[in-house]
């Protein structure tokens, strides 16, 4: 969701979403094995973040925000390097995949077997993100709340 009252930093993510998302991962620790076990996937989503271009990591950080916000029960980790998002089975639901990782001229928004988009005989599963807007934002709400249904 994007931030109210606060500044972004340029990197992306707000001092209060940098803050909140210490005190999660500190909070996972706390909870045992299982719970270290979750904020190591959590830091490894959000180091994969870090190292993209600029543009990419602007994008994947707005979607970091949204999909923790929309689906708290998916948890990030990675997934052939890309910050995904898995069930409680540990299946992979959705993942986002940057520009810069096959050199393409956009990023992409994933969906695994696990997310419930069916729609028929046919669906799409993945989604090219050039720029991060309230259009775009919808979008994805929707699409992960679909997904996690």
């Amino acid at each position: 969701m994007p931030a109210k009252n606060s500044t972004i930093e340029p990197d992306g993510f707000t001092a209060e979403e940098r803050a909140a998302m210490k005190a999660r991962a500190a909070e996972l620790r706390a909870e045992g094995k299982q719970g270290a076990k979750k904020a190591d996937g959590l830091q490894a989503a959000l180091d994969s973040i870090a190292k993209m271009a600029p543009d990419d990591r602007a994008l994947a950080e707005r979607v970091h925000v949204t999909i923790t916000a929309v689906a708290p029960d998916l948890s990030p980790k990675t997934w052939y390097g890309m910050p995904a998002y898995a069930n409680a089975d540990g299946k992979v639901v959705v993942f986002f995949k940057d520009a810069g990782k096959f050199k393409y001229r956009y990023s992409t928004l994933g969906f695994e077997e696990a997310a419930n988009l069916d729609d028929g005989d046919l669906w799409p599963i993945s989604y090219a993100l050039q720029k991060w807007s309230a259009v775009v934002e919808k979008k994805v709400i929707e699409l992960v709340q679909a997904a996690v249904s």
